[in-house]
């Protein structure tokens, strides 16, 4: 198990190296002067190489990519035209619009993301886990179309669509909930919880359609397979073949998909983010591209990138500890 996981951290450590080379040779070979970009459009040629050299723009892309490693893994000094900032590891750089650290801008940012995509995963693994399982026991009746409409309708919408017509039913018709306003989860948790509520289910009810067809299948395939005939042979009760053995043999699937889900929803949620004015990383994404902000959007990019490699690597995990048959190498 040991060389299982020191293997999956060595590949993710180099998709992790590769993904950073990617990352800052798009945005920093692309057409265009960072420099210029940084200062504005109504400053002199004078005034840009300045800024040019306070940002380290003057020296080589490997030299300035090497500058980008030390500062993840050691931290660096940037200048500011007035002064100099030191900037502990790790160091993703320093905003050109408010001289900010990315890192502390990432860190604020960070629990509302989280916030938003663990309540998500809670609903769409109980609805789509759920309603999979119920299909899938009462397959060919009358329930199992009504969950299969229901799925694909929930597949076929987009999710600000979804997010609308909640908003207009339960906020507008209804008055059931108030518009959404975010509160960090420290100042008041349980106002925290009723303004997260509405993006939890938008969010989790999108991705469980997905789920319940996935559990649907995998519960068919386990349940036609020769032992759980054996075990319906031999008396157990139906409950019992479902509950400990059927059921376990269609989690593990689920398990890895929601490992990799989880990982991409720190990226991916930049539509329910804007639409219930979450300040997470997809909105920070969302802004610094409108700002034309290149150490923000590196910044951001290669924290959802690392979301996504070690949602990767916690999905081999539990995959290989959910399913026994896989072989550790």
């Amino acid at each position: 198990m040991t060389r299982f996981v020191l293997k999956r951290l060595a590949g993710a450590a180099l998709v992790l190296l590769a993904l950073s080379v990617l990352v800052y040779g798009l945005f920093y070979l692309a057409p265009g002067d960072p420099a210029r970009l940084a200062c504005g459009e109504r400053c002199n040629p004078q005034q840009i190489a300045q800024v040019r050299e306070q940002l380290g723009l003057n020296e080589s892309v490997f030299a300035q990519y090497l500058h980008f490693l030390q500062g993840v893994f050691a931290g660096r000094d940037h200048s500011t035209g007035t002064s100099v900032v030191h900037c502990d590891a790790p160091c993703l750089g320093l905003s050109y619009q408010s001289d900010q650290q990315v890192t502390r801008l990432v860190l604020e940012r960070l629990p509302a993301t989280a916030s938003l995509a663990l309540g998500a995963m809670v609903v769409w693994l109980l609805v789509g886990v759920g309603t999979g399982l119920l299909s899938a026991l009462r397959r060919g009746g009358a329930t199992e179309r009504v969950l299969t409409v229901l799925t694909l309708a929930g597949t076929g919408t987009p999710v600000f669509i979804l997010g609308l017509l909640l908003l207009m039913a339960v906020c507008a018709h209804l008055q059931w909930l108030p518009f959404p306003s975010y509160v960090p989860l420290g100042e008041d948790p349980e106002q925290w919880a009723w303004n997260m509520l509405l993006p939890w289910i938008t969010l989790g009810f999108f991705e469980s359609a997905k789920y319940a067809r996935l559990t649907r299948s995998s519960t068919l395939e386990t349940l036609a397979e020769d032992h759980i005939r054996t075990f319906r042979a031999y008396g157990v009760g139906e409950r019992s073949v479902v509950t400990r053995h059927a059921l376990r043999g269609a989690v593990p699937p689920v398990i890895a998909i929601s490992a990799v889900d989880l990982g991409s929803m720190f990226g991916g949620a930049v539509l329910t983010e804007s639409l219930f004015g979450i300040p997470g990383l997809g909105k920070t994404l969302i802004d610094g591209v409108r700002q034309i902000d290149l150490p923000v959007v590196v910044g951001v990019v290669m924290v959802m990138g690392t979301a996504v490699v070690l949602a990767n690597v916690l999905a081999d995990l539990l995959y290989a500890a959910a399913d026994r048959r896989v072989v550790l190498t």
